[in-house]
């Protein structure tokens, strides 16, 4: 999955998850993509920055960025428990499982794992969507 952040014609800043950017590019082209704020269908994309969406919930979610350190550690553990659940997790075999995934040698996924800064720039070469976000390590606390 990927997350853009969005902008309406009337300014307001929102985010939305999408399977990939042909996805976002079919629903926006449908007029699916509106504004959770006022409706507005003539949307783009923003410059892009970490972003946190409750799974089929727009109510959940506030297009206002966290404020202090607190709201954004809440909204980064919010955000890495919604990859958990929704994603496959292929661990170091994240950079070969995306391109069998890209290249239709693999059944069409959500994926999560570990790679290197390298790597992650090597799938983005060939046309591959990843994004790097920070990870929260679990505690047995």
């Amino acid at each position: 999955m990927i997350v853009y952040d969005l902008q309406c014609a009337n300014g307001h800043e929102f985010e939305a998850w999408f399977n990939d950017s042909a996805g976002y590019d079919d629903q926006r082209e449908a007029g699916a993509v509106s504004c959770p704020l006022c409706g507005e269908t003539d949307v783009s994309k923003a410059i892009m920055a970490p972003g946190i969406a409750a799974k089929g919930s727009s109510n959940e979610q506030s297009a206002t960025p966290p404020h202090n350190m607190a709201e954004f550690m809440d909204a980064m553990q919010r955000m890495q428990k919604s990859v958990e659940e929704n994603c496959d997790y292929v661990g170091n075999s994240f950079p070969e499982e995306a391109r069998k995934i890209h290249y239709g040698e693999s059944e069409r996924r959500n994926i999560y794992g570990e790679s290197s800064f390298e790597e992650a720039s090597k799938l983005t070469e060939e046309g591959i969507e990843v994004g790097c976000i920070p990870w929260r390590k679990k505690t047995d606390s």
